[in-house]
């Protein structure tokens, strides 16, 4: 963390926990210098997902770090917890927000984990997005937002793989989610699916390749293309002088924080 932060100064740094599911490894986060951590008791009932939230929230805020939360549940499994779609209630948002405190809250608007998120035609609940946003006055969070690119499932087959079927959230989906009020978007699987592709492609063009430097590189460079494409795509892209993020934290900053923890 601090390695990219000096190497980068121009560019605003956060390190955030995904998907923690217990006060226990959000506290270990922190400790470690994370920056922003997640806590999902969305798999709990309504009751106890505001307990655990609000128990996170008051420990993380005392130490100067944000939390985000999760209401409704996505299809598709998370570390190791199966899902059910159950999309975001406006009324038990408005009501989490207010007894939680917390930062950002990610909701279920019909995505899920994973690459095979839709048997048909991909059906999103968009209209849920400014109807939770303009109530709860906090950012909005979507998971489950690969897209999956049909270039890197047919480079993925070609050379050896099986992901028959595989489909993921239109991008033109997402950037719409955006305008309603969706600030941060998770994408995973197809960060997953360039390495996976590049790597396929080295080992089956070069058999006789063993060194890790020669695949994992061209792995990481294929992620890295993939994410500027959806950086520019949701209008990430070229923010990283604007003032609300130049606020965010200094390198003397985060490690004073992390110096009380």
């Amino acid at each position: 963390m601090y390695a990219a932060v000096e190497e980068n100064p121009d560019i605003p740094v956060a390190l955030h926990l995904d998907h923690g599911d217990t006060l226990d490894s959000v506290k270990k986060a922190i400790a470690i210098g994370f920056t922003s951590v997640m806590i999902d008791a969305s798999h709990h009932s309504f009751e106890e997902n505001v307990r655990i939230t609000k128990e996170v929230v008051e420990y993380a805020h005392a130490r100067g770090v944000s939390v985000e939360a999760e209401l409704g549940t996505l299809g598709g499994i998370e570390e190791d917890i199966t899902g059910v779609v159950k999309l975001t209630d406006p009324d038990q948002a408005v009501k989490f927000v207010e007894e939680t405190g917390v930062d950002c809250l990610a909701i279920a608007i019909g995505t899920s984990h994973g690459a095979y998120k839709f048997k048909s035609e991909p059906k999103l609940a968009i209209d849920l997005v400014k109807k939770i946003s303009d109530r709860v006055g906090i950012p909005l969070v979507m998971h489950g937002s690969s897209s999956v690119p049909q270039e890197l499932v047919k480079k993925i087959n070609h050379y050896g793989g099986k992901m028959p079927a595989a489909c993921g959230v239109p991008v033109p989906a997402i950037v719409e989610a955006i305008s309603q009020g969706v600030s941060k978007i998770n994408v995973d699987s197809d960060s997953r699916m360039a390495v996976t592709a590049s790597i396929r492609e080295v080992f089956t063009e070069t058999p006789s390749e063993f060194d890790p430097r020669k695949y994992l590189g061209p792995g990481r460079d294929a992620m890295c293309e993939l994410l500027k494409t959806k950086m520019i795509a949701f209008g990430t892209a070229g923010h990283a002088d604007d003032e609300e993020f130049k606020k965010i934290i200094t390198l003397d900053e985060m490690k004073e924080v992390y110096a009380k923890k």
